[in-house]
């Protein structure tokens, strides 16, 4: 299970969260593996079954209300069972100032405590973001990714292969492009996993003998897009006459990535071959996969009918005879 330390809440959450570091400043290594939080008040009462170990505490104006109408030694008592439960954090919301107690038990127990001036609704929707994108597995690869007829297709292959050429060959043909170089890849379901440009060189290209270019500023805003999901993975491989390269491409081949395995194709690259068009064509073949249509199987299966009927007739005539 992915996770984060406590203490990315502070470093990276930065004005989006506006947090306060009040008390537990020993526990910032703990961790945080869910993205929702919890908002419960019967832990007020002395209830404190359902607590969800690794999740964002919150309390807002109307638990500290009712928690202020106790009398000292409930909240004292309330407060020791409390912050000894296996918490993640706990965030004050709306400024409010937190009662002694709390902050005694928190700092005791090594338990993480802020404040945030923002509402717990803003509060809320704002961590829950945060960690949404920060508890999502992500990696990075060498190559190129596009967006051909909607199809995202990662390109792979060894440096100098032609993949960013191939790539600038697709872009005029009106096709957009997602990242080059470096592809920073995310999980954003179990079955789904999506491709962005690094924040530095987003919408750059390098062409070797050209240098590095700019495709938004060359090709316009339709020529290039933010994200796309990776939805088939072409690897560029140098033409050796010796391998056996997939002539019918009835077997379906798998890359995976961050656990997710995704359809590969192999195009074997030597003078004379197109393999912008080759790329256009396996965009295209693999829409035609989506819609459960498989060429190379439909081909296989009326080849082997043809077979059946041509064997049924001389069967057949071997009878006659």
């Amino acid at each position: 299970m992915n996770f984060i330390k406590v203490a990315r809440l502070l470093d990276e959450g930065g004005d989006d969260l506006k947090l306060e570091l009040v008390a537990g400043e020993a526990g910032l290594e703990r961790k945080i593996s869910h993205n929702r939080v919890q908002k419960h008040g019967l832990v007020l009462a002395g209830f404190f079954k359902h607590i969800h170990p690794e999740r964002v505490e919150v309390f807002g104006n109307t638990e500290l209300e009712y928690f202020g109408t106790l009398d000292p030694e409930r909240q004292k008592e309330i407060a020791a069972g409390f912050f000894s439960q296996p918490l993640a954090c706990v965030v004050v919301t709306k400024g409010l100032p937190i009662p002694p107690c709390m902050v005694e038990e928190a700092e005791k127990n090594g338990v993480p405590l802020f404040r945030t001036p923002l509402l717990s609704s803003t509060f809320i929707i704002r961590v829950q973001d945060f960690l949404a994108d920060a508890l999502t597995a992500h990696t990075s690869m060498h190559g190129v990714l596009m967006d051909v007829f909607g199809v995202g297709i990662l390109l792979l292959g060894k440096s100098g292969i032609g993949k960013s050429e191939c790539a600038l060959d697709l872009v005029m043909r009106g096709h957009r492009l997602v990242a080059d170089d470096i592809v920073d890849i995310r999980r954003k379901t179990l079955d789904a996993v999506y491709g962005s440009g690094s924040a530095i060189i987003k919408h750059h290209m390098e062409i070797r003998g050209l240098g590095i270019i700019n495709i938004k500023d060359l090709f316009g805003v339709a020529a290039v897009r933010d994200r796309k999901k990776i939805e088939l993975v072409a690897e560029l491989v140098e033409w050796d006459p010796v391998m056996e390269y997939d002539r019918l491409g009835i077997d379906e081949r798998y890359t995976t990535i961050l656990d997710v395995e995704i359809p590969s194709i192999t195009v074997p690259v030597r003078p004379g071959r197109n393999i912008t068009t080759i790329i256009e064509v396996a965009a295209r073949n693999q829409l035609l996969k989506f819609q459960g249509h498989h060429s190379a199987q439909a081909f296989q299966e009326h080849l082997n009918r043809e077979i059946a009927e041509v064997r049924t007739r001389r069967l057949l005539g071997d009878e006659v005879e």
